[in-house]
């Protein structure tokens, strides 16, 4: 059973024995960014498939006929991101492509039945512990993350928007 952190901050910007705050709130980020790290891995050992195409069949097995905008909107990532990680998973089998029968222009998307299968024996949560973790936060402690997020990012400062639209890079 880990041991629930309840030092409350000193006025020194220390706590307890961990020592500044600033280090501790470090190491924080250090354990959410390795625990990513390593539950992408894992699917990638036991699938095949990178966490960001495991994402990608989940929402096609949730919501079937999808089109790339669809994901592209719900993985909050770019389109050609999402357009090159469709294209393998079709090259592979996993996912079929359609026409759209009242729009020829438009593309449908579907889990194969390959994809389900692979799907059914993957390591969950499907699209990934980070994303399942903030999608479960209620909306106030969300709301505090996101405004401390938008805090350090401001003062790390020379930062490119369209970072916010790629993949972690052990997703990929």
């Amino acid at each position: 059973m880990r041991k629930k952190n309840t030092n409350v901050e000193k006025s020194n910007g220390t706590k307890g024995d961990e020592g500044p705050a600033h280090l501790a709130t470090l190491k924080k980020l250090r354990v959410v960014i390795r625990a990513a790290q390593r539950h992408s891995a894992w699917i990638e050992k036991q699938c095949g498939v990178s966490g960001a195409q495991l994402w990608i069949m989940q929402e096609l097995h949730e919501s079937p006929g999808m089109r790339i905008g669809e994901l592209v909107h719900r993985l909050a990532v770019h389109q050609t991101t999402v357009s090159n990680l469709v294209e393998d998973l079709v090259k592979r089998g996993l996912v079929q492509k359609r026409r759209d029968p009242e729009d020829q222009r438009a593309v449908r998307l579907d889990l194969a039945v390959d994809g389900m299968a692979l799907l059914e024996k993957a390591p969950k949560p499907a699209r990934g512990v980070l994303p399942e973790a903030l999608k479960q936060m209620d909306a106030e402690h969300l709301l505090r993350l996101d405004q401390g997020l938008q805090g350090l990012l401001e003062r790390i400062g020379l930062l490119d928007e369209g970072y916010g639209l790629q993949p972690l890079a052990f997703t990929v």
